[in-house]
């Protein structure tokens, strides 16, 4: 038998095939490359064949795949991340809260919940939106979240806390109740310039406005084009890593290419650990 991690890997890429997230057009080209590009349609064919990708007549609409895939990502982090309790103990839950942006969801939760009360107020007046224009918005994919622990709980082991010490502490259920914000993943099957930079401004205001630690802030894509990748994965600051679907499929099928700069330049997005697997994301969420 093989780790649960690494089977949880495969059942992830078994539902983006069976799904046709993941596909092969009649004219070969796969269902996450760019048919414009030469070297994204290699290397995606290349992935795709290597996960056993289907051909259909015709594939799916960008917003199906991308709501298809952000249950995927969904479902492999439901099923691997909780099992890491010898590292990360805890009680969590996993919500794909993409298709309810509308609702402003992760004003529930720490340590954002003050901006309820901020986009009430931009609501409001014409003229505090014109200051701080979408500067406030968050729009996560994914949250990972913590649910506090009773003093019960806190104090197993050692007797740690009492009504004398630790009463603002959000992780403390004896002075708040609501689930914490332990991560945010974005998922984006593909990536164009557009979609890099909107990964990175959601980023930066999840750092800008907390009360609170930074919770993780990862991004989870099917992009084949190492020099797409990079634009988003390069430079430091505010995503924590860029997280592939498929990493070691993609370094052959990038080496299979013979184009040195397109290996060059995924060496250097993986040896400057600015690119992983998906497999390494629950481990890294325990840290």
């Amino acid at each position: 038998m093989s780790a649960a991690l690494t089977e949880a890997r495969k059942n992830f890429h078994k539902d983006l095939v069976d799904r046709h997230t993941l596909s092969i057009s009649p004219d070969a080209v796969a269902s996450n490359a760019d048919s414009s590009q030469k070297t994204s349609v290699a290397i995606g064919l290349s992935v795709a064949k290597d996960l056993h990708a289907e051909i259909i007549p015709k594939k799916l609409t960008g917003q199906r795949v991308g709501k298809q895939f952000e249950e995927a990502v969904e479902g492999f982090l439901s099923g691997t991340f909780p099992l890491f309790q010898s590292l990360r103990p805890g009680t969590w839950t996993i919500e794909n809260v993409g298709g309810s942006r509308a609702e402003y969801q992760i004003s529930k939760y720490e340590p954002y919940t003050h901006l309820a009360d901020l986009a009430t107020a931009i609501e409001n007046d014409r003229n505090l939106a014109s200051v701080l224009g979408n500067s406030y918005e968050i729009s996560p994919d994914i949250l990972i979240l913590r649910t506090p622990e009773a003093d019960e709980i806190i104090n197993r082991n050692h007797e740690l806390v009492d009504s004398g010490a630790g009463r603002y502490a959000v992780v403390r259920m004896a002075n708040q109740e609501r689930p914490i914000v332990h991560a945010i993943v974005s998922c984006k099957w593909t990536l164009r310039s557009d979609r890099a930079q909107n990964a990175r401004s959601e980023a930066l205001n999840v750092i800008r406005n907390r009360k609170g630690r930074t919770p993780h802030i990862a991004v989870v894509t099917g992009e084949p084009s190492p020099s797409r990748l990079a634009s988003l994965a390069l430079g430091t600051g505010d995503i924590d890593t860029v997280y592939h679907f498929a990493l070691p499929e993609l370094i052959e099928a990038v080496k299979q290419t013979d184009n040195d700069e397109a290996v060059s330049m995924l060496n250097t997005l993986v040896t400057g650990k600015r690119l992983r697997d998906i497999s390494d994301l629950p481990l890294d969420l325990a840290i």
